[in-house]
């Protein structure tokens, strides 16, 4: 098992905010990719903050998992995230590559598959 599943989803996502709002996106953006992707609204995140859960747990309790995130393509980190075949790393590329698509300044419109 990968160690990044066992890595608190709250301390990584203070680096996901820092890489979008220093490329001049809001905090909001990312908040909403996130809502996106797995259904945490504003309570539930700050819930997953809170608690520190880890990433494992942060995917599996997700509220609604978007069935357009298989949508997603690209490469993150040297791999396609179409082919990643552990299913919890693929979500969790799913979500680095959206935030990615965020900090390069892509439309929202087009990051959430719209």
């Amino acid at each position: 098992m990968s160690k990044v599943f066992k890595m608190s989803f709250a301390s990584i996502y203070p680096h996901y905010v820092t890489k979008v709002e220093k490329k001049g996106k809001p905090k909001a953006q990312l908040d909403e990719i996130i809502e996106w992707l797995t259904g945490y609204d504003a309570a539930g995140l700050a819930e997953v903050l809170e608690d520190e859960r880890d990433f494992e747990a942060f995917f599996a309790q997700a509220p609604a998992m978007n069935p357009n995130r298989s949508l997603i393509t690209g490469v993150v980190c040297g791999k396609r995230v179409e082919e990643i075949e552990d299913p919890l790393m693929r979500e969790i590329r799913y979500l680095d590559k959206l935030v990615d698509e965020l900090a390069r300044g892509k439309k929202i419109e087009n990051i959430l598959r719209g």
